[in-house]
């Protein structure tokens, strides 16, 4: 007799979700995590004392545009998110700033006072694409068939003001391409640039519009944070599951993946333990976990496929700052009592064209960090109090771009303080008070990302996010659909599709999959 239903290894977000939505359905569910806390890169501790840290993903925007948290009644086990406004704040080296608010009218006034040809082709961009891009984030919270990306993308793609060719052409650039294109000032189209970089491809890289088109989406969800630090969506999941009769094992590393006549039945862990079930799901990298499927008979095909999904060599990296003060920018200071703008709820974005994020990743495929990296400035504690002493900030500064593998042959462990020094000079360049505002750090390079969190070669994203790596493609054509190379292994987290992009749909579709053959096996055995 196993002893489980669903056996989940790791406790991602992803893996949080899948389990949340198998318990609910009433399956009795373990997940195995090897840190000594749930979560993954959705993670929140104390480092320095008094100061919430985020470990990884830090600002929950698409996730909001799911089901997850009002199907799973995460409110009833303590999350609860706090409303930003405005979305984005973008300083430039001139004194200018340009701000997103989540309504598009103040938006377009913002932008109007440095483009005011801008202004009005924002405006239509918002009307153009907010239709399509709604469709387009609806499609990922299906798994990646023909039928669902035909049903809830295809089919709308033509609908509205710009014609099927129109949506076509502008896919198929490269969002530099496409933003170089629609509007007339660099700081507008570095605006937009910049987010869509936070997907990974870099703005000359083909077929990577979508990642710009989707922006007008920001509009309607708005920007969330959980009260009390990113960490607090898993730390619910984990409540809501043991509610449901789950089981959570902290400190448990797993060894191997047990198959038996070519089914997954359970696991071994590295300190010898078995443990069984009668589906199995991994949540841990596509790679992390082939490798606990070492020794196992796989189809050739698969294996294969699986091989050529691309990892990546890193991608960004995070500083977390302990802050005696908020940053005052020069474009538009801090009043006069250091307390919060509106600036500060705001992501802040150091990035002032297009050129530059080129020359930034240039760098990168040189294999060096980037000379002048483009920054996200995050400063949480503005808006909630929680995460810092009384009078105190936390500043996470997130920066592109950033090799795993250095051209130099040194290390990060050598180089990462002076990469986070380079990275904090950035943002004093535009706030020059930080530089005497810290008192403690935290340096998450991508060795250490890699060593923490679990993310192989410092990959925020898991796997690439090209469009060859996408949909139906990822983690490999034979395996989109969340069922894992052997029989009774299944898959999610940002290695299956949608990728990082919004958070937990791949455990809720991933959970879709395994309820429906579970269904079917049920009614299979009625009717034997």
């Amino acid at each position: 007799m196993p002893d489980y239903d669903i056996l989940i290894i790791g406790a991602g977000h992803n893996a949080l979700v899948c389990g949340g939505y198998l318990a609910q359905a009433g399956h009795n569910v373990c997940l195995v995590e090897r840190r000594h806390k749930v979560g993954g890169a959705v993670v929140t501790e104390e480092i320095i004392p008094g100061y919430q840290f985020d470990l990884g993903g830090s600002a929950h925007i698409l996730i909001n545009h799911t089901p997850i948290v009002a199907d799973l009644k995460l409110a009833d086990y303590g999350l609860h998110y706090i409303d930003l406004d405005p979305l984005f704040f973008c300083p430039f080296p001139d004194g200018s700033h340009i701000i997103f608010w989540r309504d598009v009218d103040k938006t377009c006034q913002s932008i109007a006072a440095v483009s005011p040809a801008d202004a009005d082709n924002y405006r239509q961009f918002i009307s153009d694409w907010q239709p399509i891009a709604r469709k387009m984030v609806e499609s990922f919270l299906y798994p990646p068939t023909m039928g669902n990306i035909g049903r809830h993308l295809l089919l709308n793609m033509g609908k509205g003001r710009l014609r099927s060719m129109e949506v076509l052409s502008d896919v198929l650039h490269g969002y530099g391409q496409f933003l170089r294109h629609r509007f007339v000032s660099p700081k507008v189209q570095a605006a937009i640039g910049w987010m869509a970089a936070q997907s990974g491809p870099p703005p000359t890289e083909p077929l990577s519009g979508p990642f710009a088109l989707w922006h007008p989406m920001y509009h309607v969800s708005g920007m969330r944070r959980p009260r009390g630090g990113s960490g607090m969506l898993t730390q619910a999941l984990a409540r809501m599951i043991e509610a449901h009769g789950g089981t959570i094992l902290t400190n448990m590393p797993v060894e191997r993946i047990l198959v038996e006549n070519g089914r997954a039945v359970g696991i071994q862990t590295e300190s010898g333990q078995t443990i069984t079930a009668k589906t199995v799901v991994s949540g841990s990298h596509i790679h992390t976990t082939m490798r606990l499927l070492e020794g196992v008979e796989i189809e050739a095909e698969k294996k294969n496929l699986l091989k050529k999904s691309r990892i990546g060599n890193g991608f960004g990296m995070i500083v977390r700052y302990a802050m005696d003060e908020l940053p005052n920018y020069t474009a538009l200071p801090s009043p006069a009592d250091g307390s919060a703008g509106p600036q500060h709820t705001a992501l802040q974005f150091i990035c002032p064209d297009l050129d530059y994020l080129d020359r930034s990743y240039g760098d990168y495929l040189a294999g060096r960090p980037s000379t002048d990296p483009a920054v996200i400035s995050m400063t949480f504690s503005a808006a909630d109090p929680t995460l810092a002493p009384p009078g105190k900030h936390t500043l996470f500064l997130w920066g592109q771009y950033y090799p795993y593998e250095l051209a130099s042959g040194e290390s990060w462990d050598e180089i990462g303080q002076r990469e986070a020094d380079r990275m904090l000079a950035k943002l004093a360049e535009y706030a020059p008070n930080v530089t005497g505002a810290v008192n403690g750090q935290l340096v998450e390079h991508p060795l250490y990302l890699e060593r923490t969190l679990g993310l192989l070669r410092g990959n925020v994203m898991h796997l690439e996010m090209s469009i060859d790596q996408m949909f139906m493609m990822r983690p490999a054509l034979t395996m989109s659909n969340y069922r894992g190379p052997v029989k009774g292994l299944y898959l999610t987290g940002a290695s299956t599709h949608p990728g990082g992009g919004i958070m937990g749909a791949a455990g809720r579709n991933a959970a879709q999959v395994i309820l429906k053959d579970l269904s079917r096996w049920r009614w299979l055995r009625r009717s034997a």
